[in-house]
């Protein structure tokens, strides 16, 4: 069974899809119930009334309490059981449990740990996303049947775009270029440079290049559930691998993952651009985006078929494995820590006590 950091923000569902209507999300493992308030934030509790476990999402929203449509037992937005129909008493086990929310580009996330350590402060921001000089354009919520630590692979894997991407994302002259990482404090940054090479279909469309062009990837990996790749094409001899990219184009591709459960997950992906399109552009580099992101998913979810069938298979390892292989020590580190922390503080032994 596949155990999780819980103290993080993770996202949840877009902004979008969550209204004044109930709609059940599973993260982790557990069934979320999500609605508006009145004041319009997002509650989040335990889909489940504790009386006869069905799920609250099956029930009615009134004001900002949930009525359970089976005995109309009634929640608050904090959990707390409010009305049972027929009894004035209200046993003080009758509460679901509530989580911390927050909304931040675009996307509901939510905390699944202690809520005391819910710092909104800490959850994942993208500056460019707010700049009037770039442009933000949402995608999609691709379902993906596979673990999300075999998600956080790819996006820590720059070389698989030379094979699996070549009618978008990749062409084969970076073949050959070794990758590069290293491992920052909560971060882990894989990247790698494509130099005097022909542009990649996606900047063949939509750039502006008579030759050959400088390329960059760089995947920053946010531990656990959050992938950035910035990359971008400057017109070779620039100057862009010094640093000077004030000629060309740059895209950010957020990758914010939910882990569902030990064999699925969710992949909310938006780009962020810097330059301004139309609307039918943004809709074209979308549909570009889904055919490489849909070419991952094929992937995944063939390796996720292989690993059940297939448990125990020892596998070969290579050198463009380092980062991966980094990543999920990172993982293991965070769940370790918390499960560290989470143990009952033991008595010191007494020092006259170990010598009798």
């Amino acid at each position: 069974m596949t155990n999780y950091v819980l103290n993080t923000w993770y996202p949840l569902a877009w902004s979008r899809d969550i209204g004044r209507a109930l709609s059940s999300r599973r993260i982790t493992g557990r069934d979320i119930v999500l609605y508006r308030t009145e004041q319009g934030w997002v509650a989040a509790l335990d889909d489940v009334c504790p009386h006869r476990l069905l799920p609250l999402s099956m029930g009615k929203l009134k004001g900002d309490a949930i009525e359970c449509g089976y005995h109309g037992l009634t929640f608050d937005c904090a959990g707390k059981c409010v009305r049972i129909p027929g009894q004035e008493r209200i046993p003080p086990s009758a509460e679901v449990r509530s989580y911390p929310t927050h909304e931040n580009m675009g996307l509901v996330w939510i905390w699944m740990g202690e809520p005391a350590l819910a710092d909104v402060s800490k959850v994942f921001d993208l500056p460019q996303y707010h700049d009037p000089k770039w442009s933000a354009v949402e995608g999609d919520a691709l379902a993906i049947e596979a673990n999300y630590l075999s998600l956080a692979d790819n996006l820590c894997d720059p070389s698989h775009v030379s094979f699996v991407h070549l009618s978008t994302l990749g062409n084969a002259a970076s073949e050959g270029v070794p990758v590069q990482f290293e491992q920052q404090a909560g971060k882990l940054l894989t990247w790698r440079w494509i130099i005097d090479a022909p542009a990649i279909p996606l900047f063949q469309t939509f750039g502006d290049f008579k030759g050959h062009v400088d390329r960059w990837h760089y995947y920053h990996y946010h531990a656990p559930s959050i992938a950035v790749v910035d990359f971008g094409s400057a017109a070779t001899g620039i100057g862009a691998p010094e640093g000077r990219r004030d000629d060309c184009i740059q895209i950010y591709a957020c990758h914010f993952i939910t882990p569902v459960d030990e064999h699925r997950c969710i992949d909310h992906w938006l780009h962020v651009k810097n330059f301004q399109a139309d609307e039918a552009t943004n809709a074209a580099m979308s549909a570009e985006f889904r055919v490489a992101f849909n070419e991952d998913k094929a992937i995944l979810e063939a390796i996720g078929r292989n690993e059940r069938r297939l448990e125990g298979w020892k596998r070969v390892h290579l050198a463009i494995d380092g980062a991966p292989v980094r990543m999920r020590r990172m993982v293991d580190k965070l769940i370790e820590a918390e499960r560290d922390a989470a143990l009952p503080a033991r008595e010191p032994m007494n020092p006259l006590r170990r010598q009798a």
